[in-house]
């Protein structure tokens, strides 16, 4: 696989756009956003801490979340960036974001979000679970997660990198096209 950058106008990290990092689970979003924020001097947020009980419950019995599940945490996810870019404090989350539809509500409350889509073979995936213990996040959700994923579009800013790259090498690449 190859990285693909989209809607690549030139970008700038000083000029403070928040990022999501975005993909399905066990692809790596947590540990490359906390790299990617360490690196750009940002603050950095797991959108899995901003599950509701309810949610986190439903996932843990092997249920995935709906549209209807999702929309209020996305929701608190795209408000609490807003308020950090309106802090002069933009930030980095990693967040599943796996519709368009997702995308497009966080864009929304935050225009200037870019997003982070970290892809790859679904097999190479399901292979990394089985060396994690998540709290609330089976496995067997991957297969409803790979079922709703609608990556990233030309039109949307961001860029897709291949996650059989390492962390590193990935926020490098990552670094290169905010650079660019």
């Amino acid at each position: 696989m190859t990285d693909e950058i989209l809607n690549c106008t030139a970008r700038d990290s000083s000029t403070g756009k928040p990022i999501v990092v975005m993909g399905v689970q066990g692809c790596g979003k947590s540990t490359v956003g906390r790299q990617l924020a360490e690196a750009l001097g940002m603050l950095f947020e797991d959108g899995d801490d901003l599950h509701t009980a309810e949610a986190r419950a439903k996932m843990a019995s092997g249920h995935p979340l709906t549209d209807a599940d999702r929309i209020p945490w996305l929701a608190r996810i795209a408000e609490g960036i807003a308020e950090s870019v309106g802090r002069g404090e933009p930030m980095v989350v990693a967040c599943s974001a796996l519709k368009r539809s997702y995308r497009d509500l966080m864009r929304a409350v935050a225009p200037t979000l870019m997003f982070v889509e970290l892809f790859g073979d679904q097999a190479l995936i399901a292979e990394r679970l089985t060396h994690r213990n998540h709290e609330y996040m089976p496995p067997t959700l991957l297969d409803s997660q790979f079922a709703a994923l609608e990556p990233l579009a030309a039109d949307e800013a961001g860029v897709r990198v291949d996650l059989t790259n390492t962390p590193d090498d990935i926020v490098g690449r990552v670094l290169e096209f905010l650079h660019t």
